[in-house]
């Protein structure tokens, strides 16, 4: 029995660790700013851990009986908190209340075992012994989970059944011990009801996908065609009988009945201030829209488009639907595909002497809700990028609303006048969004020429003149620029979308 507690130290640790993170991500998936969900998930967790630790020594008899239902209770809230979280996103009006309610009381459970296990065997074990092995397992344990999380978990069973799936190991922890033990009667009871609470687990990793689906029903206003959780964000596409959209973590990126407006803004001006716009970068884009729109001007010979999410590239290849969305743009010989970071993979071709220069660049990042994407629009990115262009070239930046956000679309302009850049700003009205914002840049002030290719139907030259017009509610405003250590524009944009109701 000793032997068999202290090897139950590897099991339970994976698990509280487990839904520690499924917790972080899944409120970074919903709310925006990993940054923010992360510290404050693991703030409320690790305070209730210190609560359960300390209530554990409150309890004075029957600590084995005390731990096999410590064990089944965190199977059962830590398996179904996944599940239970996201139906509840889009039916109460205060999410962070269950948000935290939830990872408070799983802490308090995982906060009870260890201590419990310690006084369980301090007499099986000399003490520096004991505390030796049962940290040394636990320890192993987080580090099991820290690999399989990002590696395994995610990106092929989901959070929910993630979290169904180690719901389930707690309360075969349970099961292990309640059947090598012999005599208190007790014991039967509790093996009733770990079984039950089994097979309830095992329903919910079963019809995990159900779960989704009524969840994401009460969240999205049209049906749910297809719905992903990726190593980098959840996918989730809707369509009604004349509409298909794009949420990436919940956020619209784009609705098929208007998309045209956006890609056509964001692509068509850079290009048409740029005299020979043969070789292209595009960052982000993986739904292939922007790489439509660039392959539609015959001077184009070469788009090198840098994309996170493999994903979404297959997705929108893939599909026949999506695939004729972007006209097929990731079958275009002139495209090449690269899946990395932005910002790694910007660094690395920075500093290479015989680096590519490209004639002009678009930047389709989502907007800057969290540090991880804040660091695309820094003036060190800027920088970066700027040493990638070739003489006379010139880059394109979605920039958020200068509506809605309007010091965040202005940082965006201050940031990139700090990395040396001559900004020409402008914004078009895209029914789904609002009035969105743009930043046209390049080494000398950038002019656009009356060159945009024939068929489209938004842009014109007329169009873009009025574009660049700003009324006084979307004017010029103060901002400080955007770094790495700071990132400003992070705390504007999750302050004034705040203010809408929006973020």
């Amino acid at each position: 029995m000793p032997a068999l507690l202290l090897v139950s130290v590897l099991a339970i640790a994976t698990c509280g660790l487990v839904y520690e993170l499924i917790a972080g991500t899944l409120a970074s998936y919903l709310l925006g700013d990993s940054v923010t969900q992360f510290s404050t998930v693991i703030g409320v967790y690790l305070f209730a851990m210190g609560l359960g630790s300390w209530l554990s020594g409150q309890i004075e008899r029957d600590l084995l009986l005390l731990f096999v239902r410590t064990e089944i209770l965190i199977g059962l809230v830590g398996g179904g908190s996944a599940a239970l979280l996201f139906l509840l996103f889009g039916q109460v009006d205060s999410f962070r209340i269950p948000l935290y309610g939830t990872v408070g009381v799983i802490g308090i459970l995982v906060g009870v075992e260890i201590p419990l296990l310690l006084r369980i065997l301090k007499d099986s074990f000399a003490f520096k012994d004991l505390v030796a092995r049962v940290f040394a397992f636990d320890y192993v344990g987080a580090l099991f989970a820290s690999l399989m999380f990002p590696l395994v978990l995610v990106p092929h069973l989901g959070l929910v059944r993630s979290s169904f799936l180690f719901g389930m190991l707690n309360v075969c922890v349970a099961l292990w011990l309640l059947y090598a033990i012999d005599g208190p009667r007790w014991v039967r009871t509790h093996r009733l009801a770990a079984l039950a609470s089994l097979g309830a687990l095992l329903a919910g990793f079963v019809y995990a996908d159900r779960i989704m689906e009524a969840a994401e029903a009460a969240v999205y206003p049209d049906p749910v065609i297809h719905a992903q959780s990726t190593p980098y964000q959840r996918i989730v596409l809707t369509a009604s009988r004349r509409d298909v959209r794009l949420f990436l973590n919940g956020n619209l990126q784009f609705s098929s009945k208007d998309e045209y407006r956006y890609h056509e803004a964001l692509v068509h001006p850079v290009l048409a201030a740029v005299e020979r716009p043969a070789r292209v970068l595009l960052f982000g884009g993986g739904d292939g829209l922007a790489a439509r729109e660039a392959l539609k001007v015959p001077a184009v010979e070469r788009i090198t488009q840098v994309e996170l999410d493999p994903a979404m590239v297959k997705l929108f290849s893939a599909n026949p639907m999506l695939a004729a969305l972007n006209n097929g743009a990731f079958a275009s010989p002139k495209l090449e595909v690269i899946n990395a970071d932005a910002f790694v993979w910007l660094k690395q071709q920075a500093d290479r002497p015989d680096r590519q220069h490209f004639d002009a660049v678009i930047v389709d990042f989502p907007d800057p809700a969290n540090y991880s994407i804040g660091k695309l629009y820094s003036v060190t990115f800027f920088r970066m990028l700027r040493q990638m262009l070739a003489p006379g070239g010139a880059v394109v930046v979605q920039s958020t609303s200068p509506f809605v956000a309007r010091r965040s679309y202005w940082c965006v302009v201050q940031t990139l006048e700090a990395a040396g850049f001559a900004t020409l700003p402008y914004h078009a009205y895209v029914p789904s969004f609002g009035a969105w914002g743009f930043v046209l840049a390049a080494a000398e002030p950038p002019a656009p020429r009356d060159r945009y290719p024939a068929g489209l139907r938004f842009m014109s030259a007329a169009t873009f003149a009025t574009m660049r017009s700003f009324p006084s509610d979307m004017a010029r405003v103060p901002a400080e620029v955007n770094r790495l250590d700071s990132q400003a524009l992070v705390r504007y944009f999750d302050a004034e979308w705040a203010e809408y109701g929006l973020n």
